[in-house]
């Protein structure tokens, strides 16, 4: 909804008076067009419906403005001359009489000659004169780009006087003060302690409540008119007609205030905020019936009057602010300043006259708007060309979404659920029918102007019709039908200014992929399982590499790179393989082997850790954390972790693996002497075997780990001193935990990996510790544990770790 004065616009500024020895004439103002050949009588008559509005008040200009308002409500600026002139102008007065009152008025001679030629020039041209043959003169107003159009009458100036006068007592200064304190006092209870949820909810809940809602809201933006012809009225104006139009295409009501330029600056501002005030009466009322009645609902009132408050005060289109900042400054018509004073701004450029006329206050704070405005409308059309064919497809969507709903509606007999879906649908149209309507306006404005200025021009025509080519060809470049064109907008988009030109201006699917921008990574993800689509999108983590621009010259490249905490370190009883790779074609190996014993009731809460990351090219790390868990006797807390993580950060033709394996056995008592003296044999065996595990093909370290595995279960059955816990008939009770984690990349692309769940063979949750009670095996495996085709990868450097056993020493058999 908005608010269009009607203030000066025809006219640039006070008209040049004609010289009082002129001849000729002077060019009529753009935008006016008076039908017939124009002959100035001998006795001249005022046309039907002129208004004398006498000098501006607090006008910017340096010599302030005479102000006259036409039969069509058009006010026009005229020069202090032409205004004494048209005063003298009764319909009995000669040219010689009418001369001389001109010149008594203004302090210079003025001849019958010069009034016959301003006449000619300048007051017909306006169509503030009848024609010599009595006839009225038809003119055509303004058509502004920001304009309204398809004005409705509602009401007559006198109407509108009588709706209005009982609300002039509301512009008593103490109920300003009281509405506005009140007013204040709900927005802050209603945004920062009650809330909206509630409100929201119960709302679309019940569509009814929605057409409330939307109802109260058009009928609030009439009231809003309300608020500016009381405050006209309050300060002495008469105001004019209410009624509705179009502005640009979303339905608008308007109040003519024009009268309020009688006033004093004071006044007419009080008259552009008198809307704005209104919006917070109907907040404060709204939240009076919400304290009588409890629906929560009524409280999105009070949300709307701040949207439409908010949107009223942008000086950048003609709203209550545009008003507001003419009014302060005393210059009716900003956007007719632009081309002044842009022009004044070059500096290869002679002073422009048209520049010189606004005091030198006025003329900054509006070359201040101007260099505001203008670049946020270009940028505006700018950015509503690149974002039309998304903003198509979205439409489209979701008018497909709500006609199917408002079918559904209908088929079930909820009348009002239909109409609030009807509304939805008018939403989602009125926006794209705006856009359309100002690039075709503007264009058929642009186009007409490059074909009248370069009539008889063959050079500067060619020139233009070169640069509108070149614009429709962007055109159909930026709307050309593509796969990602017309694709709608998605919830989990963001919607940033970047994320608006990706469509046209792609990132590099080679470069790196950045935090905030969009980009083109490899992702593996487990076999069999649900790929994430744009519709039905999945969570996932995506490691975002550092800028390596961001450190300073010749600092040490950090220890760390990746975006994540490093993994603690192992304490004591504990074992962890951790093997890092940043360095370009080499390989990392990291083992840890462990045999942990456990007794005298102690508890049994170690961890195996095996963890492996890169960020390189060319590049593999390998992590193997392999732990033997005795326990001997009873003991009641048992809870081993067994945990593996492999990911690649900003890695290209990269290999991690980490392979985490846990087995837990429980006995009743020591190992005898020749079962002691087995495992320790097989336990040097596997040392061994982990210390040259570099040279053992990736694909094989798991399958021989659990034959370790097997073979230490094997002793331990086999002793008699390990005698059951229970009755069960079993000697021993092992929980086994392998936990791989496998993250291969493809060659040639950046792929931050990251680890995905898999299932294994136990069917139990990755890194979910086994319990020591149960002698079914509970596998980890939070990623695939495929590995990629290809030779085995081979230390490059970097010599591996060797096994290590920690914990107590066995306990004597």
């Amino acid at each position: 909804m908005s608010t269009p004065h009607g203030g000066p616009s025809s006219t640039d500024g006070p008209l040049a008076a004609a010289p009082a020895a002129a001849s000729g004439s002077a060019p009529a103002p753009s935008g006016f067009a008076v039908a017939g050949t124009i002959q100035p009588p001998d006795v001249p008559v005022r046309a039907d419906g002129v208004q004398l509005l006498g000098e501006a008040k607090g006008s910017g200009y340096r010599e302030a403005p005479s102000l006259v308002r036409r039969a069509d409500g058009q006010t026009l600026q005229l020069t202090t001359l032409l205004y004494l002139i048209l005063d003298a102008i009764d319909g009995q007065r000669s040219l010689e009489d009418i001369a001389e009152r001109a010149s008594t008025g203004s302090g210079r001679l003025v001849s019958a000659d010069n009034v016959r030629t301003l006449i000619d020039s300048q007051l017909l041209p306006l169509g503030l004169l009848q024609l010599a043959d009595g006839s009225q003169p038809e003119v055509k107003k303004a058509n502004p780009l920001l304009g309204m159009r398809f004005r409705y009458s509602v009401t007559d100036p006198e109407r509108t006087r009588k709706l209005t006068a009982p609300f002039a007592v509301l512009f008593n200064p103490l109920i300003v003060v009281a509405v506005t304190a009140a007013f204040l006092a709900i927005c802050w209870w209603v945004l920062m302690v009650k809330g909206l949820a509630s409100a929201t909810h119960e709302a679309f809940a019940n569509p009814a409540l929605v057409l409330l809602v939307v109802a109260v809201t058009v009928l609030s933006a009439g009231f809003h008119e309300f608020g500016h012809a009381a405050a006209a009225r309050r300060g002495g104006a008469t105001p004019g007609a209410m009624g509705a139009g179009l502005y640009l295409i979303w339905p608008a009501f308007y109040t003519d205030v024009t009268d309020s330029y009688r006033l004093g600056r004071g006044g007419r501002i009080r008259t552009d905020l008198g809307g704005l005030y209104f919006n917070a009466i109907v907040a404060v009322a709204i939240m009076g019936i919400w304290w009588a009645t409890g629906f929560d609902a009524l409280l999105l009132v009070v949300v709307t009057q701040l949207i439409q408050m908010v949107r009223q005060l942008l000086p950048l289109v003609r709203f209550d602010g545009y008003h507001i900042l003419a009014d302060a400054t005393g210059v009716p018509d900003l956007f007719q300043r632009i081309k002044p004073t842009l022009l004044s701004l070059l500096p290869w450029r002679p002073a422009d006259p048209a520049a010189q006329v606004l005091k030198p206050w006025a003329r900054t704070a509006v070359t201040a708007w101007v260099l505001v405005t203008v670049p946020l409308l270009i940028f505006s059309l700018v950015m509503m060309v690149l974002s039309l064919p998304r903003l198509l497809g979205t439409a489209w969507s979701g008018t497909q979404k709500q006609y199917a709903q408002f079918n559904g509606s209908l088929a079930n007999g909820d009348v009002l659920d239909a109409a609030v879906r009807v509304l939805a649908i008018i939403a989602i149209a009125l926006p794209v029918l705006g856009i359309f309507y100002i690039l075709i306006r503007l264009g058929r404005q642009l186009l007409t102007a490059l074909w009248q200025k370069t009539q008889g021009k063959a050079v500067q025509r060619g020139t233009a019709l070169a640069a509108v080519a070149a614009v429709v060809a962007g055109l159909a470049w930026a709307w050309w039908p593509a796969a990602e064109t017309y694709r709608p907008v998605q919830s989990y988009e963001r919607g940033t200014l970047s994320d608006a030109t990706t469509a046209f201006f792609p990132y590099s699917s080679a470069g790196r992929i950045q935090e905030g921008r969009p980009g083109r990574t490899v992702a593996l993800w487990p076999a069999g399982a649900t790929k994430p689509t744009r519709d039905d999108p999945q969570l996932s983590m995506v490691l975002v590499p550092r800028d390596a621009g961001s450190g300073t010259a010749g600092t040490a490249a950090p220890s760390w790179v990746f975006p994540f905490d490093k993994p603690a370190a192992a304490e004591e009883g504990d074992s962890q393989a951790l093997a890092v790779n940043t360095t370009d074609g080499t390989t990392i190996y990291d083992v840890a082997f462990a045999l942990v014993w456990a007794d005298d009731g102690q508890p049994v809460d170690t961890k195996n850790e095996a963890y492996a990351y890169a960020n390189c090219t060319d590049c593999a790390a390998v992590a193997v954390g392999f732990q033997v868990v005795l326990i001997v006797g009873q003991t009641n807390v048992i809870v081993p972790q067994n945990l593996s993580t492999a990911a690649n950060y900003d890695c290209v033709r990269c290999l991690t693996y980490a392979l985490a394996s846990q087995l837990v056995l429980t006995l009743d008592g020591p190992l005898g002497a020749d079962s002691m003296g087995k495992l320790s044999a097989l336990w040097q065996e596997i040392a061994d075997y982990g210390r040259n595990l570099q040279n053992v093909p990736l694909s094989e370290i798991q399958g021989r780990l659990a034959a370790f595995q097997d073979q230490i279960k094997e002793i331990i059955k086999t002793d008699p001193s390990a005698t059951p816990v229970s009755g069960t008939g079993t000697a021993t009770k092992p929980a086994t935990q392998p936990a791989t984690s496998g993250s291969p990349t493809p060659g040639g692309t950046a792929s931050p990996g990251a680890t995905q769940p898999a299932p294994t063979s136990g069917g139990t949750a990755s890194n979910s510790p086994a319990p020591a009670t149960t002698a079914t095996p509970a596998p980890s495996q939070p990623a695939p544990t495929t590995q990629p085709a290809g030779p085995t990868p081979t230390p490059t450097g970097t010599a591996p770790a060797t096994g290590s056993a920690t914990g107590t020493a066995p306990p004597a058999p």
